[in-house]
Formats: structure tokens, C-alpha cells, sequence
């Protein structure tokens, strides 16, 4: 492996990882039609305010997404449009392998009961 290539790996793990929550991804993949407050994307996810806040402030610490306030309010974006090429080749991905990873007994998708719940 190259220096280059290693040098890159630490970086692109975190990246990842800022990713691999489904929240987090749902976030971006709202933002990237453009900008929205915490009440939209809480309405939008059906999810509390406390828990959209804490995972904007996770995507804003990792630099994927910016904010701006205007007011008492603060709308938020991605400060990383090219985000969505990234997103869109994992898809690529996904549907190259029939999804494979969905049932990849470390980080898939285990049925349990009637839900199906994350592993790892």
C-alpha cells in the first residue's frame, strides 16, 4: 500500500463513519434539496428536536454541513454538495451487489420479531 493510499484511510474511515447512521443520512439526503431548520427536518423525520440537533451538530463538526442563522433560527445545508456523487456511487454499490451489505452478518439488517433492528 502506498503512503498516499494509507495516509488517506484514517480520513475516509471518519467520513464514514460521520455517515453510518441512518439519521444522518436521512438529514442529508433532505438537505441536499436545500436548506431547512430543525422544526422541518423534525417534522419531516418524526423524530425530537433533541435528537436532529444532535446529529446536525455531529454532520456539522465533521464539515458536511454548514449553518446560518437568520434571526432566532438557524438554517442548515450541506457545505458539501459533492456529498450526493458520494451517496449516488454507494447506491451503485449497493445495487451492483443485490445489496449484499443488508444482510452482512456484521453490519446488516437482522430481522428480529416483527422489526428489523441495525447490527454493529
Amino acid at each position: 500500500m502506498t503512503a498516499e493510499i494509507e495516509a488517506g484511510i484514517a480520513p475516509a474511515a471518519a467520513l464514514f463513519h460521520s455517515l453510518s447512521d441512518e439519521t444522518r443520512l436521512r438529514i442529508v439526503q433532505y438537505l441536499a434539496a436545500g436548506e431547512a431548520r430543525v422544526v422541518d427536518l423534525t417534522e419531516q423525520l418524526g423524530l425530537a428536536q433533541s435528537t436532529v440537533s444532535k446529529h446536525l451538530a455531529c454532520l456539522r463538526d465533521c464539515g458536511l454541513v454548514a449553518s446560518r442563522a437568520e434571526g432566532r433560527q438557524a438554517f442548515y445545508s450541506l457545505s458539501r454538495p459533492e456529498l450526493m456523487d458520494l451517496l449516488s456511487a454507494a447506491e451503485g454499490v449497493l445495487a451492483a451487489t443485490g445489496h449484499a451489505v443488508a444482510v452482512c452478518p456484521t453490519h446488516g439488517i437482522k430481522a428480529s420479531g416483527d422489526a428489523t433492528v441495525e447490527v454493529a
